[in-house]
């Protein structure tokens, strides 16, 4: 199994999802319009990338006129902006490599938005392909555990054939997050279904493969507010590092 103090587990322990709603929302809708533009229609079951999207809204607890005011805006049924997918990739704080996706309605914006906060903590925002050879594409499942960490647990769930599994506490409770090629994510989601085990999220992830261990608190947090940062971006969908603390 992997370690679990990667960027996505620190973030949960310290509430860095809990953002302001409406911030929230602006992200999820804007992902729901630009996948209803590339898939060419509304309708989740022949639109997996919205499907994901409206996943997300629901978590959140998207009002349903929100939701159908992003797919009718992507559809070009509603006058407004038009949105495009952006990555951007760089090295922040303690050297650590990321790798950032977005949806933006105004690419100058967002890329000044980013290169400041890069600037500002005295790191490099990096041309295409300086990180990205760092992470692999990975289908991603979040799962709650049935009663606690066990190993008959764990092989069970790696018995699915999944590529890996990571347990971490989130609230009190055990969870388990499983890796996969993005290839079979819709397969292992119902395989896990099947075993009785409650699926929170699924999506496609960038997840490192070569990662840099911090030691130093202070670079620790560093590394951390950076990546806070850029996460608060309204433009910003997902951010992903490769640094694991051991302080």
């Amino acid at each position: 199994m992997s370690g679990h103090s990667k960027w996505s587990t620190i973030k949960r322990a310290k509430g860095a999802n809990d953002i302001k709603r409406g911030q929230t929302f602006t992200k999820i809708a804007n992902a729901i319009s630009l996948a209803a533009r590339l898939g060419g229609n509304g309708e989740p079951e022949s639109n997996p990338k919205l499907r994901l999207a409206l996943e997300s809204a629901r978590r959140v607890n998207m009002p349903k006129e929100n939701i159908n005011r992003a797919i009718d805006r992507g559809l070009g049924k509603l006058p407004g902006q038009s949105f495009e997918e952006v990555t951007y990739e760089g090295f922040g704080p303690g050297k650590v490599s990321f790798y950032i996706e977005g949806v933006t309605d105004n690419k100058l914006r967002t890329s000044q938005e980013i290169r400041n906060i890069f600037d500002r903590a005295g790191g490099n925002l990096g041309n295409t392909g300086s990180t990205v050879y760092m992470f692999d594409k990975k289908g991603e499942i979040k799962v709650k555990s049935k009663g606690g960490v066990t190993d008959e647990e764990i092989l069970e769930l790696i018995d699915l054939g999944v590529e890996d599994v990571e347990d971490y506490e989130e609230d009190g409770v055990t969870k388990y997050l499983l890796y996969t090629e993005p290839s079979v994510l819709g397969q292992k989601i119902k395989e896990v279904s099947e075993k009785d085990y409650e699926v929170e999220e699924s999506g496609i992830i960038m997840k490192p493969n070569i990662s840099v261990e911090i030691v130093d608190t202070e670079v620790a947090n560093k590394v951390i507010e950076f990546a806070q940062r850029i996460e608060d971006l309204d433009d910003v969908q997902k951010v992903y590092a490769n640094f694991i603390v051991n302080t």
